[in-house]
């Protein structure tokens, strides 16, 4: 895969368009909830939980500039550590983070197409649709990468501007005042430990830039570049609309009215018109999203099988000559995130997750994964191989210190030990199938030799 078809831009609005998603139009009533209703304190669980992406990304661009070839995070890890650490790594985000995102997303872009169209929104037409919108972000991605990128450039711009929009009339014409005076007396209860949770789910999916990073221009320079803009844009966005939207609605409304306030605050913007023009920014925000999660894993299977580390590698490993994309990868890929698709809308007809999908089982344990990633930053900072104190010290023990918070605040969660169980059943059956495929890698290689 030699052919350059990414640039800066791509790589933010990749980034951007990805963790911009449905999230926060969605989890700001959930942080006022968890925070008692405190603005200031809201802002502050913002600023905590971004600890986590700005310094994790700033720490994993070290690694970017470092190394440029296919498998971004796999590829890290294996020169970091070693081919069982990459191939538990590489297994997780193609059988766990990626599907179970996809699906989760591509369902939520269902309930609201449905609510764009006054369509009747049941689960299974929220699900059909969901599948629709995977099919087609597949298929386009595998036929036109170029196209893939250009949908991300375009859906994240148009995706920033309700956030705009909003955030700009809620400073002017809302009572900011409350900011000032809402206290932080709710902090002695550790209640809003809780808000973390959803702001992790909202900030999640900047790694996936570095899926494309061997398909970048100048990605030395420009990866680790797009890994440190693009955070620091995305925290800024965040809290003016959390603030903005707070402010104009005030705390009370927005936590009463839950999902709705979003379709209250159109209305009341720009008239009866409102909802339908800010449901249809979500939507093409959600399928940003989806979009960008697609160019991610179609990329997965390849990167593991070009390693050997996939079953049946010699298949998914091939390169599609005429669309210079992995079409076999690709379509294992799509059937992965089927059956999580499957899976999901069997959890969410038949009540078993407890107000929680699918999603949740990977987004945390994937923090924690990344402070493997931190470690070896933090030596290379130690032995001067990153120059600076700051690049090789101070980035990854934050960056670690956020994997953390993000971890104790998802603790909170019933099903924690079970999320937990299921994920290491995958990396210990990762690193055992890795232990017995390396011998016959090994064979093939002294053959070829």
């Amino acid at each position: 895969m030699k052919e350059k078809r990414y640039g800066l831009f791509t790589a933010i609005a990749m980034i951007v368009g990805i963790v911009i998603g449905s999230g926060i139009f969605f989890k700001s009533d959930n942080i006022l909830v968890a925070t008692g209703g405190s603005i200031s304190l809201g802002v502050l669980v913002f600023c905590i939980a971004a600890i986590a992406i700005i310094f994790g990304s700033l720490t994993i661009a070290e690694l970017a500039s470092r190394n440029t070839e296919a498998g971004g995070i796999i590829t890290y890890a294996e020169s970091a550590y070693n081919k069982y650490i990459a191939c538990a790594i590489g297994w997780f985000h193609t059988f766990l983070y990626y599907p179970t995102l996809i699906a989760v997303v591509a369902w939520v872009a269902g309930i609201y197409i449905c609510m764009l169209f006054e369509i009747n929104s049941t689960l299974e037409t929220q699900t059909l649709i969901g599948v629709v919108v995977i099919i087609y972000m597949y298929v386009s991605n595998v036929l036109s990468a170029k196209l893939g990128g250009y949908f991300q450039n375009a859906s994240t711009v148009i995706k920033i501007i309700p956030l705009i929009l909003i955030a700009a009339t809620g400073l002017i014409f809302g009572n900011v005042d409350t900011v000032v005076v809402s206290d932080f007396t709710n902090m002695q209860s550790f209640g809003w430990i809780a808000a973390i949770a959803p702001i992790a789910f909202s900030f999640d999916g900047w790694i996936v830039a570095t899926s494309i990073g061997h398909e970048m221009k100048k990605p030395e320079r420009n990866l680790p570049k797009a890994l440190v803009i693009a955070p620091l844009f995305i925290l800024a966005i965040y809290l003016l609309y959390f603030v903005g939207i707070s402010s104009f609605l005030g705390p009370d409304v927005v936590m009463q009215m839950g999902d709705a306030h979003v379709d209250l605050a159109a209305n009341k913007i720009f008239g009866p018109m409102g909802a339908k023009i800010i449901v249809t920014f979500v939507v093409i925000s959600i399928l940003g999203t989806v979009n960008g999660l697609t160019m991610g894993h179609i990329r997965m299977p390849y990167s593991l099988s070009i390693r050997g580390m996939f079953p049946n590698y010699k298949k998914f490993s091939k390169m599609n000559e005429r669309l210079i994309m992995p079409v076999n990868s690709s379509i294992i890929a799509f059937v992965i995130t089927c059956v999580c698709m499957v899976i999901h809308y069997l959890t969410q007809k038949f009540p078993m997750l407890q107000n929680a999908d699918i999603s949740e089982i990977s987004i945390t344990i994937n923090y924690v994964l990344y402070i493997l990633l931190y470690v070896k930053v933090f030596r290379m900072g130690c032995s001067k191989e990153i120059k600076g104190v700051w690049k090789g010290i101070i980035n990854p023990i934050f960056a670690t210190i956020g994997s953390l918070i993000i971890l104790f605040g998802s603790m909170s969660n019933p099903l924690f030990p079970l999320y937990t169980l299921i994920c290491g059943l995958l990396l210990v059956s990762s690193v055992l199938f890795w232990k017995y495929q390396s011998k016959n890698v090994d064979i093939e290689e002294n053959i070829t030799r």
